[in-house]
């Protein structure tokens, strides 16, 4: 009898079935057995099943039942002390069974579970869903004891006892999102879980359009399902750990519903009345503290879908979708003044959002002027319209990473204004923010400050009306302003700069190379300017992706101290996840990273893919594609 059975359900997996199989192979766990059942595939999965070499490996065959009969079918055959469950896209890393197995041995807990990683293309990102569940390892807890296991809702990152699963006598539904009610059944009836913070399964993340249930989210079928799931594990925790049910909303609310609203309203009043009767079964238990653990203009959609409101559900939808949904925020209270969203759909009871109201600034220009970098932007309150405010005083100021040391630019009075603002689709959208303005001179660092080569972020404090919010000035990366050029003083460089995701700064740095000039010719990205030292004469240009570590490499070409580089945009690996971002370094022997001294910033468009060319965070030149 093996250790371990392995039921691995499929349909329609050819492409990724292979992959499966080799890791599940693979394992450091060697006495296993891996029941592959074939839920009716059209492809030829079964074949690719048929032509593995190892003998652990079974080959069931059934109709399209779907994937919760398909397990059931699995845990039927099985004869190991323990179960485990692998979808036939995802892939598991070498040591996990062993992992998860020699815990439960060691502690005797009913299941043990480990961490998570989404598998896109090649590359691995932690999963959102399983990061803080796991953050720490964790022997004979419980998801009461442990309540960010209620996220925890998925079958396959799991080893199970075999004589538990049978003496709770757990099966799975025979419908779609079959595995959150039995997941949750068995980390609320368990005497003891085993938490493993290394990662056990990569979940891979499909996009061929419309191949995944997840893909398919939208349909009535889909939904109908979703929502059985939701209803089934609801009940299950108000039975059985009433404690951890609020958690569960928070999330269902944020995720389920959101889906539910999405689809809703596109069906409109022409909904399945049984469908909508399932949402509002479920929107019946909320609580009033889940209720408000929502965003507002989400708290607004959901509340819609909760009173059948499906005609006005459909155009408030296309409002928010198209940007357009822009409520009021006021206030109420004078020792302790709580702030609310004004919207006639919703009640004020669930209208707060004091917790909600986050600052958004953004640069409108950033240029020198005599000597002197200027700027202009606009701060607001997230999404909402901010007219009730009236004025407020608006503060901008540098401050030193490390040191908290700060250099004030500004502090105004602003008043609101709508503002028809470009979004990186190309479109515009309403914004209502108060506008403000600062000076930097470069006089303000003193030779001490310049001397500590310092990181400066860009900061603004908005305060009125009992109002008082911090933030950085940020804004999407891809949008105006261009990055000003850099400025010497006292021998180093004072660098405006920019991260990934948008926050401006300063950077105060020396260099021991500087890009003068870089432009795209005929989809090559070429780059030149001059390098102190050249070392043994033959340096190169490496690419590293942030992403993953990747690294690509190219000539560099010097006569005496100038050099000059073209990259084929084309050649470069292609795109991983939404953005890829790459570092640019001259090695030789030591890595080099060149200021870029131009002011400038080239998108192009090479085979069909997107590029930007532009400054990193510390003044050296950044390629992104997305």
């Amino acid at each position: 009898m093996p250790v371990l059975s392995v039921i691995v359900p499929f349909h329609n997996v050819e492409k990724y079935i292979g992959p499966c199989l080799d890791s599940i192979s693979a394992q450091s766990l060697a006495d296993l057995e891996v029941i592959c059942v074939d839920d009716g595939s059209g492809d030829e999965g079964a074949a690719v099943v048929e032509s593995r070499g190892d003998p652990r490996i079974t080959l069931v065959r059934q109709d399209n039942h779907g994937v919760g009969h398909a397990r059931n079918v699995g845990v039927g055959l099985a004869g190991g002390d323990y179960l485990a469950f692998v979808d036939g896209d995802d892939t598991v890393p070498p040591d996990a069974f062993k992992r998860l197995v020699t815990s439960l041995e060691a502690t005797g807990s009913d299941l043990a579970c480990g961490n998570v990683m989404r598998l896109y293309r090649n590359l691995l990102i932690p999963s959102w869903a399983h990061r803080e569940a796991f953050a720490r390892p964790a022997k004979r807890t419980h998801i009461t004891r442990h309540p960010l296991l209620i996220r925890d809702r998925m079958l396959w990152n799991k080893v199970y006892r075999r004589s538990f699963w049978d003496d709770l006598g757990l099966s799975f539904p025979e419908r779609m999102y079959e595995d959150q009610p039995v997941a949750m059944a068995a980390h609320v009836d368990a005497g003891s879980v085993d938490v493993l913070a290394r990662v056990v399964y990569h979940w891979r993340q499909r996009d061929e359009p419309g191949e995944s249930i997840t893909q398919r989210r939208l349909e009535p079928g889909n939904l109908r399902d979703r929502l059985l799931s939701v209803l089934q594990t609801a009940d299950l925790l108000a039975r059985g750990a009433p404690k951890l049910k609020p958690d569960f909303d928070r999330d269902t609310l944020d995720i389920d519903m959101g889906v539910a609203v999405e689809a809703m309203s596109a069906m409109g009043p022409a909904a399945d009345p049984s469908l909508v009767d399932l949402a509002v079964r479920y929107l019946d238990g909320v609580s009033r503290e889940a209720w408000q653990s929502i965003p507002f203009e989400h708290r607004v959609l959901v509340h819609l879908l909760h009173q059948r409101r499906l005609e006005e559900l459909a155009g408030v939808f296309a409002q928010a979708r198209e940007g357009h949904l822009r409520p009021k925020v006021g206030s109420a209270g004078l020792l302790r003044k709580r702030w609310y969203g004004r919207h006639p759909s919703l009640p004020g009871h669930l209208s707060e959002v004091s917790g909600e109201l986050t600052l958004q600034a953004r640069l409108v220009s950033l240029d020198w002027r005599d000597g002197v970098l200027h700027g202009s932007g606009r701060v607001g309150v997230g999404t909402f319209d901010v007219g009730e405010l009236r004025r407020v005083r608006v503060r901008i100021w540098l401050e030193e990473r490390g040191t908290g040391e700060t250099v004030h630019l500004s502090e105004e009075e602003s008043t609101p204004t709508w503002e028809s603002v470009e979004q990186e689709d190309g479109g515009r959208l309403p914004e209502h923010a108060f506008p403000f303005r600062f000076a930097f001179d470069p006089g303000a660092l003193s030779r001490a400050r310049l001397a500590r080569h310092g990181h400066w972020d860009l900061c603004v404090r908005l305060r009125g009306h009992g109002l008082r919010l911090d933030g950085r000035v940020a804004g999407p990366r891809w949008l105006p302003p261009l990055i000003p050029a850099p400025r010497r003083r006292s021998g180093v460089w004072l660098v405006p700069v920019r991260s990934s995701k948008g926050a401006w700064g300063l950077r105060v740095r020396t260099a021991q190379a500087i890009i003068g000039e870089y432009r795209v010719d005929g989809g090559d990205l070429v780059f030149s300017g001059e390098i102190d030292d050249v070392g043994d004469g033959e340096p190169v240009l490496r690419l590293r992706r942030r992403n993953d570590g990747e690294e690509m490499y190219f000539p560099v070409e010097l006569a005496g101290q100038d050099f000059r580089v073209r990259v084929p945009l084309a050649d470069i690996d292609e795109c991983v996840g939404h953005e890829s971002w790459w570092e640019v370094v001259i090695d030789q022997g030591t890595a080099i990273r060149p200021l870029v001294r131009t002011r400038q910033r080239e998108v192009a468009t090479v085979a069909e893919r997107r590029f930007l060319i532009d400054r990193g965070e510390d003044g050296c030149l950044l390629l992104a594609e997305r």
